[in-house]
């Protein structure tokens, strides 16, 4: 009798925590408690509160993991990809338990608190049950390994146009051209078009007319150049490829069609 009471106990407490529901309950739950920590105008006792919320849901996370781990076996749990995540964020969540339970406040520990910002990754796990999720990440992961040439070659282009400017401009803006790296970042503001004209206005304000024309005209070309070809060449390759399976798909029913018209002509001509 005994023995079956403890089997429905792990019974319940593992349908409990394998239950998807459940576990997006407590992350929404989760999020909404350090969302809340953000404002500075909290009383004590609120804080107090908001960190015990916290505590205790990564200790749920915690049980969670171990229930699944005892369900599947290790092996098979560590093999998903988002029980790997599950399991790291669940790691980096362990600090704030700790400066929960030893309240830094009258420790040495206080620079626990920094590590208390990881626990904000555990957002992350909303990702999961978005449907549809796997299919767009192995999408994404297409479409990076088909365009990683392309990205290389844009940040080629990015880093040669970045020296060349850095040569020439360093000395009418140090803070945006006076050294490579500076200026590399000055070069890829102006790829992403928002505010491009921000830096020529600031290099020509002490200009002369036949000067300030040219450096309009030389950084007008890299915005063309860089900007509205280049990364718009980027961004149609990654797109065409993650949606490629997709077409594919659609090839292949055409084909599949094709082959039923062909074959039921032939069979209309036997007739």
């Amino acid at each position: 009798m005994l023995a079956k009471q403890t089997n429905k106990r792990r019974s319940f407490i593992q349908n409990l925590f394998l239950n998807d529901r459940l576990i997006l309950t407590f992350i929404i739950i989760n999020s909404i408690t350090i969302f809340i920590e953000g404002f500075s105008a909290l009383e004590y006792h609120i804080i107090y509160a908001i960190n015990f919320i916290d505590s205790f849901i990564t200790v749920m996370f915690i049980i969670e993991a171990l229930v699944k781990i005892r369900y599947l076996g290790w092996r098979t749990y560590i093999q998903s990809a988002w029980n790997k995540l599950d399991f790291f964020l669940i790691v980096i969540s362990l600090p704030s338990i700790l400066v929960f339970m030893l309240n830094s406040d009258y420790t040495n520990l206080s620079f626990l608190l920094i590590l208390r910002v990881l626990r904000v990754f555990k957002f992350l796990r909303f990702f999961r049950f978005i449907t549809g999720i796997e299919h767009l990440l192995i999408g994404i992961q297409r479409a990076l390994k088909t365009s990683v040439f392309v990205l290389f070659g844009f940040l080629i282009y990015n880093f040669i146009v970045a020296v060349l400017s850095c040569f020439l401009f360093s000395q009418m803006s140090d803070e945006l051209f006076g050294d490579p790296l500076r200026s590399f970042y000055s070069i890829f503001k102006i790829f992403t078009v928002e505010g491009w004209y921000e830096i020529p206005e600031t290099l020509t304000e002490n200009q002369d007319g036949v000067s300030s024309f040219f450096i309009k005209t030389y950084f007008i070309l890299i915005l063309i150049t860089g900007g509205i070809l280049g990364l718009s060449l980027v961004n149609s390759i990654f797109v065409d490829s993650m949606v490629s399976d997709n077409n594919d798909e659609l090839e292949q029913k055409v084909d599949e069609l094709n082959l039923k018209m062909d074959q039921l002509l032939q069979e209309l001509k036997q007739k």
